[in-house]
């Protein structure tokens, strides 16, 4: 079933379920009316009857003249009234008709105590006053003379007449019934359309998406739960887009790095095979023996660290690394850093400067720290020349602050968006052997930064230069500051 068909079927039954019930209740309370109605206006004739009968009463036995009777029935004929009066033995004495009944000794026992009897339907209660060919309600009224019965009326209208107020009342309702549902019909078919229609613009919307558009957005007003869902969607297709982009730009430098390795690799590998061709069939001189084994030696070590750079990324990124952190004076691994790196840097002209006071307690695996600044001074050697490279650091609250600062080439704000990503180059085109030339280095520093609970981030200018900035957090603050900033 459609759900506008769901949605219309569930209106109609709330609202024809609120009207039986309302009316239920409402005929119910008419018909007790009518009856309580009847029942008094008859205990009233009785009672007026009991007194007359009480005042003529002999010998303990009422006595009303027959004459009176006659001419009180004709009045009350006109109403549909009629009565039947019993004397204290249980004999019926008016009507002095053939078809006389008796009334039964519980009957009898009961008005005996002075109480009445209200009979609502007397062919539906025929222990009481017998079965007749209509239907009366009425009651039965005991005369009493002190604590002695002296006589019992029974006086009672027809029982259509006391039900054709509600009579009405059931033609109301039903009438009321056929309008209602005719305006549940409308009001359901348009609450629905309406309803149903944002959902149908959402499963719309959902196809494009699973056709792979993401450019879609759904109108909204943000009024109910149908529009905050449409929002949500909106957001979600919108991270969608995002993320797809993000994958395709990724996909993109995947590609360009296995061309890159690819040529990378090409190149060392067909230097080793000429060599090895070269001493295989004595081509080579003895004088120049040295220098090509050392010139092998030398591609096989840029292939090593092509493949060990991938593989520790890999490591990293699936969390499958131990670190082990320690407090300890950084001080002496930046200097090691920079007695490291000088060379480097002096071939392609480069300042290395080290800014830093006399200790500099930092908590942090030590050897990965070391691996992450070198990878940042790395980078920076690789776009900068005859320029300065400055490593600087200084604590601040609860940590320690690290910087990596060049006045190299720089990066515009696309570049520097995705700077961290795996396999992503700034400038490939001045991609140098030996520093970096992966497109891993970056990402390996932002995995292991996050690792220890850290961040990083880069501030840099097309032409002027970047500065790389690294935060370790002490002990105990790495959780607590990261969900402060969340």
């Amino acid at each position: 079933m459609k759900l506008i068909y769901q949605h219309m079927l569930g209106f109609l039954l709330i609202i024809v379920t609120t009207v039986s019930i309302i009316g239920y209740a409402e005929i119910d309370y008419v018909s007790n009316q009518a009856y309580n109605q009847n029942y008094q206006r008859m205990e009233s004739y009785a009672q007026t009857l009991g007194e007359l009968a009480s005042s003529q009463s002999q010998n303990g036995t009422a006595e009303l003249s027959t004459d009176f009777l006659n001419k009180l029935q004709f009045v009350l004929r006109g109403d549909d009234v009629y009565f039947r009066i019993f004397n204290a033995k249980n004999e019926q004495i008016y009507p002095a008709t053939r078809n006389r009944i008796q009334l039964s000794d519980r009957v009898i026992s009961t008005l005996k105590r002075g109480e009445q009897i209200r009979i609502r339907n007397n062919n539906l209660q025929r222990s009481y006053i017998g079965r007749t060919k209509d239907a009366y309600t009425g009651v039965l009224v005991p005369w009493m003379n002190g604590t002695k019965m002296i006589g019992v009326i029974w006086i009672g209208s027809l029982v259509k007449n006391v039900e054709k107020p509600i009579y009405m009342a059931k033609r109301n309702l039903l009438n009321a019934l056929m309008v209602t549902i005719i305006v549940g019909l409308i009001l359901s078919f348009i609450l629905s359309y309406y309803s149903t229609t944002k959902i149908k613009s959402l499963s719309r919307a959902t196809k494009k998406v699973a056709a792979g558009d993401f450019n879609v957005q759904i109108k909204n007003k943000g009024n109910d739960e149908i529009d905050q869902l449409a929002e949500n969607f909106n957001r979600m297709v919108r991270t969608l887009k995002k993320s797809d982009e993000e994958i395709k730009a990724q996909e993109k430098r995947r590609d360009q790095f296995m061309a890159d390795a690819a040529h990378e690799m090409r190149t060392p590998l067909t230097t080793i095979n000429g060599i090895l061709e070269g001493l295989q069939y004595d081509a080579i001189p003895e004088d120049s023996k040295p220098k090509s084994i050392a010139l092998m030696r030398h591609e096989t070590t840029r292939l090593i660290r092509l493949v060990n750079e991938n593989l520790d990324y890999e490591k990293i990124r699936n969390n499958q690394i131990m670190l082990l952190k320690t407090k300890f004076d950084a001080v002496k691994v930046l200097k090691d850093v920079q007695t490291q790196l000088r060379q480097n840097a002096q071939k392609a002209n480069d300042e290395l400067v080290l800014d830093v006071p006399a200790t500099l307690p930092t908590y942090a695996d030590r050897d990965r720290f070391t691996q992450i600044i070198v990878n940042l001074v790395q980078n920076a050697i690789q776009f900068t020349h005859d320029g300065r490279i400055t490593i600087s650091g200084k604590r601040i609250d609860h940590g320690t602050e690290f910087q990596i600062k060049d006045n190299g080439i720089g990066m515009n704000k696309e570049q520097t968006k995705y700077i961290f990503e795996r396999f992503f180059k700034a400038d490939p085109s001045r991609a140098r052997l030996g520093t970096g030339e992966s497109g891993l280095g970056l990402a390996i520093v932002s995995s292991l930064v996050k690792q220890h609970g850290g961040k990083v981030k880069v501030e840099s200018e097309e032409g002027k230069g970047s500065i790389f900035t690294v935060i370790l957090y002490d002990k105990g603050f790495e959780q607590f500051v990261n969900k402060k900033d969340d």
